[in-house]
């Protein structure tokens, strides 16, 4: 039996022209197609003091279904989930992934954003949370690279094809954070598969401090450290250190490609909403860091089926490593 829709307003006027006429409701239905309930039904409820009119019948069958109560998802158990996801600076869709994971509860991450937007415009704080606050973004262009020719640099078109493929863990892409006045700065590495995200501060960005935090953070994991694509700052002139402690490849992005190494850079863009670019970082703390990339690792990702970078970091690899309170991982 087909479902029930309701009636339109070009139903509507045949059924006007009709009751005219002197024809019964069930000839009306008949003709129609439609049940003789549902006929009565209409004229029931969308009749007026004149008798029944199509115009009117539609307008008053209009404004009571934009009366009539409507459940919703976004209950008060919802929504309070939803809030403390955002304050973990959460995106809607992982909230909605595990949403569905934790609750059982399916919701559109467009849903969200209409609920972040409501609150807005009732003078509500949640968009704060979100990572782009309706600021406008400016497009960099290339420019002559004036950094320097880096030792023993391997170009990332010599990569090999595993690596964009994620088909395994020990991918590594590595950058730096730098903050303002170029005060301080955060070595900062990001995994291709799990989309694990290790950090460290350090004093200034020299190739010694460099070398020493991309050691730290990986030496406990160095049997899933296959490769690392680095930036073309010359604080990564210490590479091939790091390629003989670790016992990798390294590999070298092209100028102004950084969608070459698109995680980092998207996890980078993350670790911001902690250490904004407006920030010196000369006296950021190793526990302020680890604070903020256990938050993103613990983040639920949709490329991952909803786990997190560290459950699935874990999972992968069945290693039995820790971080430290500086943030490299232990065994």
């Amino acid at each position: 039996m087909s479902s029930y829709t309701q009636l339109t307003a070009e139903e509507r006027y045949p059924i006007y022209t009709m009751t005219k006429k002197g024809l019964s409701l069930r000839e009306i239905a008949k003709g129609m197609g439609r049940s003789h309930s549902s006929l009565s039904r209409e004229l029931r409820r969308n009749k007026g003091g004149s008798g029944y009119r199509y115009k009117q019948a539609h307008q008053l069958a209009v404004q009571r279904h934009k009366e009539k109560p409507k459940s919703t998802k976004l209950t008060v158990l919802v929504t309070d989930y939803i809030n403390k996801k955002l304050a973990l600076l959460w995106s809607p869709d992982p909230i909605c992934g595990r949403l569905l994971l934790d609750q059982n509860t399916s919701l559109s991450h467009e849903t969200v954003y209409r609920y972040i937007l409501k609150d807005q415009q009732q003078d509500g704080t949640l968009y704060r949370h979100l990572r782009h606050q309706l600021k406008t973004r400016r497009k960099r262009y290339g420019s002559y690279d004036y950094r320097g020719k880096i030792p023993g640099r391997v170009d990332i078109s010599e990569r090999p094809g595993v690596v964009d493929e994620r088909s395994r863990v020990g991918d590594w892409e590595a950058d730096l954070v730098i903050g303002k006045g170029h005060k301080g700065a955060i070595v900062t590495l990001a995994e291709r598969r799990t989309r694990l995200y290790l950090a460290m501060p350090i004093a200034n960005k020299t190739k010694e401090l460099t070398t020493g935090a991309l050691t730290a953070l990986l030496g406990a994991v160095k049997d899933f450290v296959h490769t690392i694509t680095y930036d073309n700052g010359r604080e990564f002139n210490g590479h091939l250190a790091v390629s003989k402690e670790l016992e990798c490849e390294g590999y070298f992005a092209r100028p102004y490609h950084s969608w070459e190494r698109g995680l980092n850079e998207n996890s980078n863009g993350l670790l911001r909403q902690y250490f904004p670019k407006s920030m010196p970082l000369d006296e950021v703390t190793e526990s302020e860091v680890l604070t903020a990339t256990n938050a993103m690792n613990d983040r639920p990702r949709k490329c991952l089926g909803y786990k997190t970078p560290w459950e699935a970091f874990i999972e992968l690899t069945q290693a039995h490593v820790t971080k430290n309170t500086s943030g490299a991982l232990m065994t």
